[in-house]
Parts: C-alpha cells; structure tokens; sequence
C-alpha cells in the first residue's frame, strides 16, 4: 500500500536517482511503524506480540538493501552495457584542473553514456598525492611538466573549461597537446551551459578564437542599462557582424524599442528569426532601407522619433571598395552625411559611428572614406547649437566577422588547402566581436560629443603564425598536409595596423580599455564643402577624381600597391 502511495513504481529503474531512493526509504520506514504500531495495539488487546521488535527493525532493513540493491545492480549493468557497446568508439580524455566546473564536467561524462568521451582522470598542479579519487577517477599530479604527464597517461585528448585559466595557461597547453597529436577539447562554464542545447553540442574542439591572450573586458552594466532602458534605438548596419551583436547586446538592457536597418535582406531574415526565438519579449522593428536614400531616412526619422543611433552601416572590404571607390562614397560618407544631417534635425540624444583602424594613416580607399566621416562627424559637432553628442569608436580587425581573416583560413584549410597568407610579416590587431561591442555601448555612455574612443586592442597578431596554429589545431601538419602560400600585399593593403595618428594624442578613461584619441578637428564648412564634391563627382562615376579629391580632403591617405599611388606624386608636385 505505501509502495502504491510512494509511486515506488514509476520510475525507470535503470535511470533511478536520489529521488527514487527516498520513496523506497519512506515506504520502509513507514512499512516499520505502520506494522510496530499494529504490533503494540495487538499486545495490549490480547496480551501477545505478532511480531517480535527485533525482526520488524531487520525486515525493514533488510528489505530497504535488498530494493536498493536490485536499483544499483540494474543501473550500473545499464551503464556498463550502453558504455562497452560504445566505448570502442570513445575517446579517452582527461581534464584539466579540478574545482566546481571540472568536477561537474567529469560526472557529465561518466553518467551520460551519449556523450563520445571516457574520462581517464583529471590533471593539476594543485595535488601532490596520487591517492586523491574525484567521482571514480585519479587525480593525476602535475610533478615534472603538462607534457611529460600527459604523455604518460595513454589519452586521445583533453578537455578545458574555457573561463578558468588564462590566455598564456590556454596557449602552453594546447602547444603541448599539439606536440603530441592530441586534440584539445574547449568547454564553456557551468553558468554559461545552455539548458535548453545538449551538453554534446557544447563541448567542441578549441578554435583559435579562443586562444587570445586577452583579459576578460568588464564594463558597467548599470550606467548602459540606464543609457538604453525605455529608449528608442536605431541601428544601422544591424545584419551585419557587428551590428547584429549590438543588437544583440542592446537586447540584454531592455529597449522600449529597436528599429534595425539593414540593405542585406537575407541577413535580416536570418536575424529576425533569431530574436523572435532567443528574445521573445523584445520589442524590434526589420527595415530593409539604403543609407544613402536620403528620402527613405527620413520617413524612418519622422516614424519613430529615435533617441540613440548606433551607425554600423560600412563598406569594409579593402580590396573590394579599391576597385569601387564611388560606392564606398556613397555609403561610407553620404550615409554618414545624411544619418549625421537628420540626427541633427531631429534632436537625436546620441549618434555613436563605428569606425576603423584603417581610418588612421589610411593606405586605401575604404580607410580614407571612414577617416573623411569622421572628419564630418567632428566638425559638425562644434557647430553652434547642435544637441546632438557625436561619438566615434575605433578598433581594429574582429574575429569572425564576415569576411574576417579565420573564416577564410578554417574554409581553406577544410578545402585541404593551400592557406593564403598576403606577406610572411603582417600583423593585425584582433578582438571579438562580443569584445568589440561591449566597447562600443560602454564608450556611448561616456561620450560628450566629438570625442573619437580608441579601444585597446592588445598585443598585434602576426597572420603567418595564426595560418600555422590553425592549421596544427585542425590536427595537421603546416607544410606538410596544408601548404601555405604567400600572394603579395593586395591593393591599399598594409603589413601594419594603426590605431592613432602621428599628430595624435590620447587620454585616459575611467575604463582602462578606453581611451580617447584628441584628433585636430578641421572646420565643417570647408570638410562640408570638399564632401559635397566627392560625392556630386562619385555620381560621375569618375573614380580617378573621386580618389583625388579624397586624398586632398584626408591629406595623410597615401595608397599604398594601389592603382592610385601615381596621385600622391601628382598632388605632392602641385
């Protein structure tokens, strides 16, 4: 009857927890009381005990070990059986350090008998002793070096928690698993385990992004949130790599609304069907629309009275707009003109641009027209009566974008090769997106209007070295199973970024990733005038002159293994 009550019953006895456990110890001890107290009733009213005491305590004992026996018996010959049948396959793997996350990882892969791992044991520094066992497993001490003990251990690979060793920790392991074949394994932390995802899909080879020697960037939640609660905000560009994350992140501080601009209808799509999922109660607008259509900004600007714009919107890829200047015109700098003009006219709280490290000494098209709206952008805010705070951010290459340097790699290297690397020495500054855009809400916070924000971007990342790892990390062999080629410097390409002109200056933030670049700003009316040239003169499709009059507008813009590179001779001799 008490089994009846219990529902000992319902569960699946292979797949029998604590839970189950309990139910069968009520029933046993309510089982003892219920017949204890029959037992003394009837010795009162005839004199004489059913049961002796001692035999009701062992009864209830015995037949509590005898269920709970039976439990294991079936639950680890389940295990034993679903884990030979599949073990054959399995990879043998040990993880790195033991604290919380680590433990749960390890009774992760030891319960769920889907998961294509079987843990040898975990590795540290932090125990001496051998004897140490963490849920059935060696605890293998570090006494000599990572390698060495690796090496003893017969494994497959290993598995990392991504958030709980440093950068240069990170690197020196996965150097050394590289060195002896063995893959290496990257695992998010247990707050960042996705519930509704299966653990197998979150636990994934290690990719070169997350191998960056950077520090966590922690930024004031509270001073954004106050920035962005209950405001209307547009971004532009927002299908794209680093608009889409804006929107993204903006989503976390609760809008009263986001009007997301894009000409990339696809994307848009893509996007729109990722917040409907992930942010349901968020309240967005999709609209297909050009920034340079002037007409079409405006009716968005009349709908919607915005109070923060976030301009994303950019033709980025140097190569692409070299052999197209007039359409890097078109958007990089008329849309940038009309997005500043109409903000201005309808008294928009804060237009914050994203712009590049391209724009500083630019050596190409795409960098010079980001350098020429900045320009705009830092003129106009010293106009007379302006309400609007123009704010610029600036930083260099971001992983992952598209586009970007390791998309291209990883497609190559899948292709099986050859990886392209421009020139054996060039460098670039790197950050990811997520990093990038975290900067960029936090820098709109603290903007006044007309600064340019720099981020810092770390130590700069040398392409031949990020080909070669990546290719290890794919467990190849560079030169060997993947070649690597050197194509030369492509048009208005440079071997080195900057963040900060020659004439520059910075100053210190409250945020230590933040600084502010004191750029000399130019009078608006004269960069206002040379503009409207450019772009009357871009219509002509007359690229030559395009390119010229932008070199004389942006005087430190020099091409460099370009087409154009005969027009700073011809401007330096006039």
């Amino acid at each position: 009857m008490l089994f009846f009550v219990f529902k000992t019953y319902s569960g699946i006895i292979r797949h029998s927890t604590f839970t189950d456990i309990t139910k069968l110890a009520f029933s046993s001890v309510l089982t003892f009381l219920t017949l204890g107290a029959f037992n003394f009733g009837y010795e009162i009213t005839k004199g004489e005990k059913i049961f002796l005491n001692t035999s009701l305590i062992l009864y209830m004992l015995l037949s509590f070990a005898a269920m709970l026996l039976f439990r294991i018996i079936v639950k680890e010959t389940y295990q034993y059986l679903r884990g030979f049948s599949s073990g054959l396959s399995k990879k043998k793997v040990a993880i790195v350090g033991v604290h919380d996350d680590t433990i749960s990882l390890g009774k992760a892969i030891t319960t769920e008998s889907t998961l294509p791992f079987k843990l040898v044991g975990f590795v540290t520094q932090n125990i001496e002793s051998k004897r140490y066992k963490i849920v059935g497993k060696p605890v293998f001490p570090i006494k000599t070096s990572f390698k060495e003990t690796l090496e003893q251990l017969h494994i497959d690979g290993v598995l990392i928690v991504s958030d709980s060793l440093n950068g240069k920790v990170k690197n020196e392991i996965v150097e050394d698993c590289l060195s002896l074949g063995l893959e290496v394994f990257n695992v998010p932390s247990m707050e960042k385990w996705n519930k509704k995802e299966d653990i197998t899909k979150q636990i994934a080879p290690i990719q070169i992004e997350d191998l960056l020697e950077r520090e966590e960037i922690k930024i004031d939640n509270d001073l954004i949130k106050k920035d962005i609660s209950g405001k209307t905000v547009m971004v532009t560009g927002g299908a794209g790599s680093i608009g889409s994350e804006i929107v993204k992140q903006l989503a976390e501080f609760s809008p009263e609304l986001i009007v997301i601009l894009d000409q990339a209808e696809s994307s848009l799509h893509e996007l729109e069907l990722y917040l409907i999922q992930n942010f349901p109660k968020l309240n967005f607008i999709i609209e297909l629309a050009d920034i340079s259509n002037m007409y079409r900004l405006d009716l968005m600007f009349k709908k919607y009275s915005f109070d923060i714009v976030y301009h994303a919107a950019a033709y980025k890829h140097v190569p692409l707009i070299e052999r197209n200047p007039h359409e890097a015109i078109y958007v990089n700098i008329l849309g940038t003109v009309n997005l500043s003009i109409l903000s201005l006219n309808y008294e928009i709280e804060k237009f914050v641009m994203v712009s590049t490290d391209k724009a500083v000494n630019p050596t190409n098209v795409m960098g010079a027209s980001k350098r020429a709206a900045e320009m705009y952008v830092q003129s106009l805010q010293n106009e007379k009566g302006v309400y609007t705070r123009f704010i610029t951010t600036r930083f260099g290459n971001v992983l992952g974008s598209s586009g970007s340097v390791i998309p291209h790699f990883r497609k190559q290297i899948e292709q099986g090769g050859p990886v392209t690397v421009t020139h054996k020495d060039i460098i670039r500054y790197f950050m990811t997106i997520p990093e990038a855009c975290q900067l960029v809400l936090q820098a709109g916070t603290m903007g006044r209007g007309g600064e340019i924000f720099v981020f810092d971007m770390g130590e700069p990342i040398k392409i031949l070295d990020l080909a070669e790892k990546m290719i290890r990390l794919s467990g190849l062999e560079p030169y060997q199973d993947i070649d690597i080629k050197f194509t030369g410097l492509r048009p208005g390409e440079k071997l080195y970024e900057e963040l900060l002109n020659d004439v520059a200056t910075t100053l210190p933030t409250h945020h230590p990733k933040i600084m502010i670049s004191k750029v000399p700003t130019g009078d608006f009316s004269e960069i206002k005038m040379k503009i409207k040239t450019i772009i009357k003169t871009a219509t002509k499709h007359d690229d030559r002159k395009v390119v010229k009059l932008l070199k004389e507008l942006v005087p430190e813009f020099k091409s460099e293994n370009s087409t154009f590179e005969d027009l700073d001779v011809v401007i330096e001799s006039e």
